[in-house]
């Protein structure tokens, strides 16, 4: 099936769930949003909030005009309360960063990618110790996460699935962060760059002839870029799949533009067929102004070929008030569906009064 047939078959069994904007899922579910918008917060499911304290925040954010929320943990209750008041829940979830994984860190470290260097991220992990990843290309690594994903996908309370850290480490991190880790980045140094496993170097050398440790220029060969593009790619084919099969929605935060992620991170998410995208288009990691939320946001709508929503990710931390308002005009007028915000608990009543007023463009 041609990737248009797929995604218009997608489309119009999520629209009877009630899973696109202007759509209703069971007389509980509201329209919401001016212009038929569709705006979300990612939540970190940590918090302390009783049940009291989650309806009363999604009536906040709902009165703003968002309409969905993407939140980590596995409590049901924030779903429960969330579908109450009309908003939509999808579960938020890291995928090949499994720092937090004890099962595999303790059965199977040999599922852990492996640098340029020969170096295990599992006991070597790059700039920061949460950085241990697995690797996309084994078998029984997208087995182990397409279980984890079908089990958050079969629960009737979650709308949703929303992939994080869909992607290997960072090659070279975005060049607002150089200073805080003392690194000048200037080209895809070793102890950065992965997967060189036995399985990644036999999957190679079968495909081309040739192993990625014999290469005269491993960063510059574009046979193994693709090749670690790809393998990130066919890990999400499959948990779309695993998604779609429970009639649900899959999303993914991803890097702010299709040629950013390819270089900095092996992610190639203009080619998945996801129902929507959230790039992280955070512009001081890049050095960049506000205006640069819109260009960037045009970068990957048109590489979408409008086929898909995409949400512009935008980082609170790096916005006042008055340039949140000014981010979210600058990404509706390049053809975001709508913005996505970074994190919940950094949005004040001054935030939320210029999301709602920006949204009435």
């Amino acid at each position: 099936m041609k990737r248009r047939q797929f995604l218009e078959t997608v489309v119009s069994a999520a629209a009877a769930l009630g899973l696109y904007p202007g759509t209703t899922a069971g007389s509980s579910r509201k329209q919401c949003g001016p212009q038929a918008l569709r705006n979300w917060t990612w939540i970190n499911g940590r918090r302390q909030w009783t049940p009291d304290e989650w309806r009363r925040q999604f009536q906040r954010f709902r009165a703003a005009g968002i309409g969905g929320v993407l939140v980590s943990g596995s409590s049901d209750m924030p779903a429960r309360i969330a579908r109450d008041e009309g908003l939509e829940f999808h579960r938020w979830m890291w995928i090949l960063n499994r720092n937090g994984d004890a099962w595999v860190r303790e059965n199977h470290p040999e599922w852990f990618t492996i640098s340029r260097e020969g170096k295990s991220s599992l006991d070597h992990p790059p700039y920061v110790g949460y950085y241990r990843w697995l690797c996309p290309t084994r078998g029984p690594v997208r087995e182990y996460l397409r279980g984890k994903v079908e089990t958050v996908a079969r629960r009737p309370e979650i709308d949703g699935v929303h992939l994080d850290y869909i992607r290997h480490s960072d090659v070279i991190l975005p060049v607002g962060l150089w200073s805080r880790y003392e690194l000048v980045q200037d080209q895809e140094y070793p102890q950065f760059d992965f997967c060189y496993c036995e399985v990644c170097r036999e999957a190679f050398l079968a495909q081309t002839g040739r192993d990625p440790l014999e290469l005269k220029d491993p960063p510059g060969d574009g046979e193994w870029r693709a090749f670690r593009w790809n393998a990130v790619t066919e890990l999400v084919r499959i948990l779309v799949d695993a998604v779609h099969d429970q009639r649900k929605t899959i999303s993914a935060a991803v890097f702010p533009t299709p040629v950013i992620a390819r270089r900095l991170v092996r992610q190639a998410w203009d080619q998945w067929m996801l129902d929507a995208v959230f790039p992280m288009i955070y512009q001081r990691f890049y050095n960049e102004d506000v205006p640069w939320i819109g260009r960037a946001t045009s970068e990957g709508v048109a590489a979408l070929s409008g086929e898909i929503p995409l949400y512009s990710g935008l980082y609170l931390a790096q916005l006042t008030p008055a340039e949140l308002g000014q981010a979210v005009r600058h990404a509706v007028r390049a053809g975001a569906s709508g913005v996505s915000l970074f994190e919940a608990g950094q949005l004040s009543d001054e935030h939320l009064v210029q999301l709602r007023d920006s949204l009435d463009l």
